[in-house]
This record gives structure tokens, sequence and C-alpha cells, in this order.
């Protein structure tokens, strides 16, 4: 089952997409929907979550600042300012040399969660949907990287979410495709903490509440995105995500 949110005569509003990809609003269907990001609430993330990603920093996690690799989730947030919708579109600041697309399989918390087990976790997952995390490129994951990743429609969701019965996160082909081309392809079995165990971890010191969204995790080889590209993330058995960028 796939639910997302549109506006409708200037409201907020649910909808479901049905086997014929037609969205549907209290039984009827809606043309050409402008879709609206998937959350009103917070968006956390979650850093250096691939192994391949984690393997390219290990000799710098060896040496000051780190001195070892993070035990726990490497966390940072994406504020309000950054929510974007399927189809909007991504500014490239002025002033900026580089941005990157940033590939990931998202997941909605259903109800607020705190202290959950790995063994219950799912019961607060609502679904699984698809994110671009865009950001300024990262030297370093030593200081918080607001001023790289919160940018203005700096994180694309949706366009819908698949509800979790519907669908295994666990093995799943993730895509970053510009203009066509795939760029950046890998699977979610490279994941370093699965989803239950990202909010075990979390809901140890913090409460997710419901409708609040967390970003699993990039993939190593983060890829530049330039004025003028259509950016596509495609994750099999959930959809794709489209945006264009376009200058400030």
């Amino acid at each position: 089952m796939r639910n997302g949110f549109v506006s409708l005569n200037k409201q907020r509003v649910g909808v479901s997409v049905n086997e014929k990809d037609e969205v549907v609003y209290q039984g009827q269907i809606i043309n050409s929907p402008t879709w609206l990001p998937i959350t009103t609430g917070t968006v956390y993330g979650i850093a250096l979550n691939y192994k391949g990603l984690l393997t390219e920093h290990l000799a710098s996690f060896n040496t000051p600042p780190y001195k070892q690799p993070p035990v726990k989730p490497v966390l940072f947030i994406k504020t309000p300012n950054t929510y974007n919708a399927h189809l909007g579109k991504i500014v490239f600041p002025k002033g900026v040399e580089r941005i990157q697309a940033g590939p990931t399989l998202a997941f909605v918390i259903s109800k607020d969660a705190s202290r959950v087990s790995k063994d219950k976790a799912l019961n607060y997952v609502a679904g699984y949907t698809l994110a671009n995390e865009v950001s300024l490129p990262e030297d370093s994951y030593y200081r918080p990287a607001v001023k790289a990743k919160c940018r203005d429609s700096f994180c694309p969701m949706g366009p819908y979410f698949v509800t979790t019965g519907s669908l295994e996160s666990k093995n799943l082909t993730i895509q970053l495709k510009v203009n066509g081309e795939v760029k950046q392809e890998n699977n979610t079995n490279n994941l370093i903490r699965q989803i239950p165990q990202i909010i075990e971890e979390l809901t140890e010191f913090m409460t997710l509440k419901a409708g609040d969204v967390v970003l699993t995790g990039i993939p190593e080889g983060r890829v530049d995105i330039n004025i003028g590209d259509t950016v596509e993330v495609h994750i099999e058995g959930i959809g794709t995500l489209t945006n264009i960028v376009v200058a400030e």
C-alpha cells in the first residue's frame, strides 16, 4: 500500500496510490497532483551507515580528534527549510562551487517511540520512502554539518511511502540517476545498522514522534549535481523521486 500527501485546495491532504499509479483522494482520482514533503515533523539522518563509506574513512578515524571509529550512530538533522517534494526544485546556492546528491532509504515513524527494543522496532514504522539528502561536499564528520546539509530545498522526500507490510527493507537496490544515467548504485544489505537497530539506539536517549522521518544513510561515491540536471533516486519496490536542479 502506498500513501502520501498532496496540496488540494491549498490544504495538505493524505492520498493513496493504486495499482494503476493513480493518486486517489476520497475515492476521486487526482490528475497531476502537487506532491508535498512526506512529513512536517523532524527529519533525522544517520551518517557513515554504509560499510563502504565507513571503510573509506577508517584511517582518519584512528587519528585525532576521533582516535577510533564511531560506536554509536552519527546523527544529524535536516531542518524544515530543507524539506522538498517529488518534482520540486533543488536550489543550487549562490557562492557555492559544488553540491552533491544523497540517495537514501528513509522510514516514517507511525507512533511515538521511546526506549524501543530491536525486536519491537518495526511496530513503530509506518512505511518506507525515498529521500535525496543533498549536501555540500563534506571533508570531516567531526563538526556538525549544518552549513553543508541545511540549505533550502536540500531534502526532497517522497513521493509517497510504502507500508511496512508491503516491503522488506533489508535487501533493496538503490540507484541515483542524473539525466537518465545511473551514477550511483548500492544495496541496503550494505547498511551497518538496519532499521530496527537504528530505532533501538536512537530511542535510548530521545523520543521519535509520530510522523518523524529517519534517513538510513548515504552510500559511498557521492555524485556532484549541477544546474539543469534532472536527479532521480530509485529504490526497488518503492518507486522514483525526481527533482530538477535550478540556480538560486
